[in-house]
């Protein structure tokens, strides 16, 4: 059968009124708009909903079994409607972000914070993964997003950068470098570097940049996690190149950061699902880390010595 929601609105609303000029008037139709869905619906069913005499309207016998049971139903779709329409702004339930290791120790513990303050009703857990693995969850729907670093072949992702900061030399604070107000890419030539592996998003642009400088690494570690990092360097057994976000340097350590020009950014960017909404309450979030990882962007562009590109 093919009738449509009108038809059954107008018959509820002639068997509450008992009239067609009545019921038009509820439900704001023309009484020949109430006639013609009438018509209709009784094509449609193959039957005689009501009996019309010049003075009133009466439910067939058909009609009067008809006429409650719709309007229950109609009673029904209504409150799911607008049951659905409730939860679309709401903001409760379960969020799960997943990032890799240098955004979850240094980016995501404020952005935890911040939801839970605005937010308090949405709980929000995070997975510390390898990007590879940050994207895998993405795709499979594991979690409601996640945030990863730039560039990512990903045609099946909606992808947003939301900050970008610079990478900066570490040394230890005995190392000619720390005597530097700045270092250049080309000076690597020949230094013995630690570096993360390729779990780690960065470790692509920072081979990149090498290759683009004409310097020739000599990786003696590759590690994974940023936190080996600082000692390592600070052991003597190299130097090493980081993200901003991973500052700042561990109280008490014998370390140094230096600015390396020309200045090379990496993105961070947040992925979800192509053509996939997110629920209001991972919405909330998402939008929540963008105004965080902006207002973070402002103020360090705000401080003298911030390198810009």
């Amino acid at each position: 059968m093919n009738y449509s929601l009108r038809q059954l609105r107008t018959f509820v609303a002639i068997a509450r009124h008992g009239s067609f000029s009545r019921a038009g008037e509820a439900i704001g139709l023309s009484q020949s708009a109430v006639s013609h869905s009438i018509k209709e619906l009784e094509a449609e069913v193959g039957i005689r909903l009501l009996d019309r005499t010049t003075r009133e309207v009466v439910l067939t016998d058909a009609g009067q079994r008809l006429a409650p049971r719709v309007e229950r139903l109609l009673e029904e779709l209504q409150a799911a409607l607008l049951d659905s329409r409730s939860f679309g702004t709401q903001h409760t339930g379960t969020v799960r972000v997943a990032s890799s290791q240098t955004i979850s120790a240094h980016l995501m513990p404020q952005r935890i914070a911040d939801g839970a303050a605005r937010f308090p009703e949405i709980r929000l857990t995070l997975r510390d993964q390898p990007q590879q693995q940050v994207l895998h969850s993405v795709r499979n729907a594991e979690v409601d997003f996640g945030i990863v670093i730039d560039p990512v072949t990903a045609a099946d992702l909606h992808c947003e950068v939301i900050m970008q900061e610079p990478f900066l030399l570490l040394c230890r604070d005995d190392h000619p470098f720390a005597g530097q107000a700045q270092a250049n890419w080309r000076d690597l030539e020949g230094q013995a570097l630690v570096l993360q592996d390729y779990a780690s998003g960065s470790r692509m642009l920072i081979d990149r940049a090498l290759a683009e400088q004409g310097v020739t690494a000599e990786i003696v570690q590759e590690i994974g996690h940023p936190v080996t990092l600082y000692p390592m360097v600070e052991a003597g057994i190299g130097i090493g190149v980081l993200p901003a976000l991973a500052l700042p340097l561990p109280a008490g350590s014998r370390l140094a950061v230096r600015v390396l020009h020309p200045v090379v950014n990496r993105s961070l960017m947040l992925v979800r699902r192509k053509n996939r909404s997110l629920s209001p309450a991972a919405e909330a979030i998402w939008q929540v880390v963008q105004a965080q990882a902006a207002a973070l962007t402002q103020r360090r562009q705000q401080q003298p010595n911030w390198p810009q590109a």
